[in-house]
């Protein structure tokens, strides 16, 4: 992978796109010694972002899974008795 300071990034953009692009390289910018973006092709974008999707719905479901049991261990109020303890 290759790190580039954003000077030599913005001079050599172009090629680092097209590096991105048909070479599947990543390149990460830096900025004052820390690393801040990366120029990624669109292939690794879409797997990323599929990626997160997949771990938000594993993480949903795992919340879920834990109010059911939550609800079994203590039990649940139908809406309207709810509603009537709430005072509405």
């Amino acid at each position: 992978m290759t790190r580039l300071n954003v000077s030599k990034a913005l001079e050599e953009f172009p090629e680092v796109v097209n590096r991105a692009a048909n070479g599947n390289q990543r390149t990460i910018v830096s900025q004052r010694g820390k690393d801040v973006a990366a120029v990624i092709s669109m292939e690794d974008l879409r797997l990323l972002e599929r990626l997160v999707r997949e771990e938000m719905d594993r993480m949903d479901l795992e919340e879920a899974r834990a109010a059911l049991k939550e609800a079994e261990e203590k039990g649940t109020k139908p809406l309207r008795e709810l509603m009537r303890e709430l005072g509405d």
